[in-house]
């Protein structure tokens, strides 16, 4: 009897099976390959419209629990690598405070009662050798007893003691400071895994193209406010560009509707004309917009967006991207246009630049912490609802159609006219007459004067046969 393999092979929630990939990471083409299928069913399988059967069911989901299987040792392996190191760091403050003081007193040869047996020395009492098996604290070392024979601590001695402690408990708070970083970090991932999840859900469940773009624009607004609120520092700036966003995605809204990511999408849209350089030559959007009383209240909130605004608009937004929104190197890559080394270089001046300013900011756990804690530390300016954005959409629409109608006719008709009132043939224009001076008269027969012309009248109204006819003289 055959088993159903189908449902023996589980497999997580679509948004667990992108969430594991890229946490590996890996690409759709390396999961493809080695499932023995397209990136097309891929991304088809992550996205939930399709689910793997039979045979590739069983290897994709063997290859997410080893996946998760990686995932959870490594952070097993990280947890006792923190342990180890804050042990080694006590470890180290207790060495040190023993070199300062000294090491437990010794017995010398001839106070072993097994060198000597023929003598029964009384055993000596050795006070000092328990109290120096604890780590000694600052206060008994400033006070000593007097009957311990121990010579008094000098004050550099001390100092060091409470330099070592200090350097202790920085360690121990800089560990605590990076698992509580962490379990922020995976509280956030989930909350927003389970929001991300319940907005894909409802714009499933949307039956309209309308319904769908409110559930989208109430989903994705507010935080898009705030993110290019920190981008840009201004918060009219931030509404204009989400609001623009929006506009273009119900413009476009059937290829939003089928693409893989709709808030990648829009965000993408928010993102370029936030970041759009013709801003610096409005005179409303050239600084940016002095803290609100009771903003930005969280520790370091505002050291941190100076820091941010003060970096380079590409780098700002790979931090804001890979740090804050946690995607990974090659979509970071594909978002901002650039080649994975070009990506990987802005971060680590990023991550440098703010490490100067903020050298707490050094571990990328603690910094995605600090930027989660200032989004939300961000007040969203107030956004309009998703049925006047879509109006406003839709008259721009009309408004542009209209215009592009308009001068289209315009066109036509000017062509128009100037086909019918244009000359058939070409006619050259006759030259003007003038004077021609320094070139001789044209040769001819001289003017007749009032007597030659008698006499040619005379002559041709003779016969000429007459008597005054010339004849020649015979010889």
């Amino acid at each position: 009897m055959t088993q159903n393999t189908t449902r023996s092979a589980t497999l997580p929630p679509p948004e667990e099976r992108r969430r594991l990939r890229e946490a590996k990471p890996l690409t759709e083409k390396q999961i493809a390959t080695a499932v023995g299928v397209t990136r097309s069913t891929i991304r088809s399988w992550e996205t939930g419209r399709t689910n793997p059967r039979g045979r590739k069911r069983e290897s994709y989901a063997k290859l997410l629990a080893g996946i998760e299987l990686e995932l959870l040792e490594r952070a097993a392996l990280a947890r006792r690598t923190e342990r180890a190191a804050v042990k080694a760091a006590q470890e180290r403050t207790a060495a040190r405070l023993l070199n300062t003081h000294g090491a437990p007193l010794q017995d010398h040869p001839e106070q072993h009662p097994d060198q000597h047996p023929g003598s029964h020395p009384e055993p000596r009492a050795e006070p000092a050798a328990e109290p120096a098996a604890r780590p000694v604290t600052a206060a008994a070392v400033l006070v000593a007893p007097a009957d311990s024979g121990a010579e008094a601590v000098s004050a550099s001695s001390a100092e060091s003691v409470i330099a070592a402690e200090a350097e202790a408990e920085a360690a121990a708070a800089v560990a605590a400071a990076v698992e509580a970083a962490a379990v922020a970090e995976a509280e956030a991932a989930a909350r927003a895994a389970e929001a991300k999840a319940a907005a894909l859900a409802a714009l499933a469940a949307a039956t309209t193209p309308e319904q769908a773009f409110d559930v989208l624009y109430t989903y994705t607004g507010p935080a898009l406010a705030r993110q290019t609120f920190l981008l840009t520092g201004r918060r009219a700036l931030s509404k204009e560009s989400v609001e623009q966003a929006f506009h273009l995605a119900w413009q476009r809204w059937p290829e939003v509707a089928v693409d893989r990511d709709p808030p990648g999408w829009v965000r993408v849209a928010a993102y370029e004309y936030a970041m759009s350089p013709w801003h610096s030559m409005r005179r409303a959007h050239r600084h940016p917009d002095p803290a609100t009383p009771g903003e930005l209240q969280g520790p370091g909130a505002r050291a941190l967006h100076e820091a941010l605004l003060a970096l380079p608009p590409s780098y700002r937004r790979t931090l804001l991207l890979y740090d804050g929104l946690r995607l990974d190197l090659p979509e970071t890559a594909a978002e901002t246009e650039a080649s994975t080394p070009a990506t990987v270089n802005r971060l680590m001046h990023a991550r440098a630049a703010l490490a100067a300013h903020l050298p707490e900011l050094a571990d990328p756990a603690l910094l995605h912490a600090r930027l989660d804690a200032l989004a939300g530390a961000v007040t969203p300016p107030s956004l309009a609802p998703p049925g006047t954005v879509r109006t406003r959409s839709e008259r721009r629409i009309r408004l542009w159609t209209r215009a592009a109608i308009s001068f289209t006719t315009l066109i036509v008709g000017a062509t128009a006219f100037t086909v019918t009132t244009a000359p058939t043939q070409y006619h050259a224009p006759v030259a003007a007459g003038e004077r021609v001076g320094g070139v001789p008269a044209a040769a001819g027969p001289q003017r007749l004067t009032r007597q030659d012309v008698k006499l040619r009248a005379h002559l041709r109204a003779q016969p000429a046969n007459g008597p005054y006819r010339l004849l020649p003289r015979p010889e």
